[in-house]
């Protein structure tokens, strides 16, 4: 039960715990790991004070966490998991695969058949290539642009998230690649189109998430996408979307939804089926570049790029789970959960925004406009210390009622995801709203 009326750090006080009491295996798992990996963490994302639960299992939309515990899940493996857990038809692939062997050092039956159906929905890919990660997917998207163009500059937006090694939150991460970058501002046409003017002559490609996920699930706003497109097709700039998470918005993507189709497109998370996988592709002049039969061929290896269980699994998945009718229930179930919660924030009358596409939201501790990682900073740096503080307490308070959620509160439905999962969430924040809503109000005054 949430007690009324307390400040926030007597609040945080008293929900660390009993976050702490009711984890005990949990906690023992994460000091142990502590003498292994920095932290105990071998992946940044999951990491979260005093410690982070570990999942034991999973089966539908419900994860049991290793004290026992159930939960709705609403992290998704942070949008990778459109299949939920355990779906039979893609353990059966992943049964069929083993059986046959995973470690085949050649061509299998699955990979041309998995391209042709990732080519069907996104029809900009007129010639693709597989990978391990949306992380290597950029990487290698932008490499073939920069080879393609002869010009060395690479255009993203503040803000933007392209994999761990293509970071731009708040700066640039240390260890991003060393490409020489031109960084402009999402959801800005007039300065994007003049600073990618400005460059023209040395920028080979701009790469843009059609909706910022990291951010915050920043839509973007009527006309700036297009105004891209134009810019760059003047200019001779490859346009990539990075579609690693907003592929889920649509059949065919977030290029799809909005008819705006790029020249080059890179995929990863859910279509390998959950397995590890990437993929990148485009217009047909530019990847033939990577033709090996042709003279002068730019050369991409990678052991597992065509790694049998990915292949496998993606292929059943795509062909067999995720059709058009699956696809647009679950962007639609999302669409009503982001509905509800930015209702509840209206009767409430608290400073929080609900923002994404489809079925990825996300909720900010914010007032005022919220385009861009500048309008973010304005409302949040000056509060920064409270609204750190109100996501953790959003996140023990929803992870007490059997609500997955993550600290920066960003989620995702899934297939999986049912009416009754979406009632509950909003059952479980229309009482966080109750109980804390004068809290909230008073810390971000």
């Amino acid at each position: 039960m949430l007690r009324r009326n307390q400040d926030l750090p007597s609040a945080l006080q008293d929900a660390e715990e009993a976050y702490v009491r009711a984890n005990p295996e949990s906690l023992r798992l994460a000091e142990v790991a502590r003498s292994t990996m920095p932290g105990g963490n071998t992946r940044t994302t999951l990491h979260y004070s005093p410690f982070p639960l570990a999942m034991r299992s999973g089966r539908g939309g419900t994860l049991t966490d290793v004290d026992g515990h159930s939960y709705v899940d609403f992290v998704n493996e942070h949008t990778a998991g459109v299949f939920g857990h355990s779906n039979p038809i893609i353990q059966e692939a992943l049964r069929t695969a083993v059986a046959d062997g995973i470690v085949l050092g050649a061509p299998n039956i699955y990979e041309h058949a998995l391209a042709a159906e990732i080519q069907r929905r996104f029809d900009s890919m007129e010639r693709l290539r597989f990978c391990n990660s949306g992380t290597e997917a950029n990487l290698l998207a932008i490499s073939t642009a920069r080879a393609a163009t002869g010009r060395p500059k690479v255009m993203a937006f503040e803000g933007a998230y392209h994999g761990s090694l293509l970071y731009f939150g708040h700066g640039a991460s240390r260890l991003n690649m060393p490409f020489p970058m031109v960084m402009s501002v999402f959801n800005d046409a007039d300065r994007a189109v003049a600073d990618l003017t400005a460059e023209a002559g040395e920028i080979a490609c701009l790469i843009v998430e059609p909706m910022q996920g990291a951010a915050g699930g920043l839509q973007p706003l009527p006309g700036f996408l297009e105004a891209l497109r134009d810019a760059c097709t003047r200019h001779g700039i490859v346009l990539i979307f990075d579609e690693v998470m907003t592929s889920r918005l649509g059949f065919s993507g977030m290029q799809g939804r909005l008819g705006i189709r790029p020249d080059m497109t890179t995929l990863g998370k859910y279509v390998g089926g959950g397995m590890t996988i990437g993929a990148f592709g485009g217009r047909a002049d530019l990847m033939e570049r990577l033709d090996p039969s042709r003279p002068g061929a730019i050369p991409h290896g990678g052991t597992f790029n065509n790694n049998v269980l990915a292949m496998a699994a993606g292929l059943a998945a795509l062909t067999r789970v995720l059709d058009e009718r699956a696809s647009a229930r679950m962007n639609e179930l999302g669409d009503r959960l982001r509905q509800g919660l930015a209702d509840a924030v209206a009767r409430h009358d608290v400073p929080m925004i609900a923002t994404g596409v489809g079925s990825i939201f996300g909720l900010h501790f914010h007032q005022g406009p919220l385009r861009n990682e500048a309008d973010a900073d304005a409302y949040e740096k000056p509060r920064a210390v409270a609204i750190m503080g109100l996501k953790k307490l959003f996140q023990l308070d929803l992870l007490a009622r059997g609500q997955y959620v993550t600290r920066r509160i960003l989620g995702n439905t899934s297939l999986e995801t049912t009416e009754a999962d979406i009632d509950g969430l909003m059952a479980a924040f229309e009482e966080f709203l109750e109980v804390r809503g004068e809290l909230i109000r008073t810390a971000l005054h």
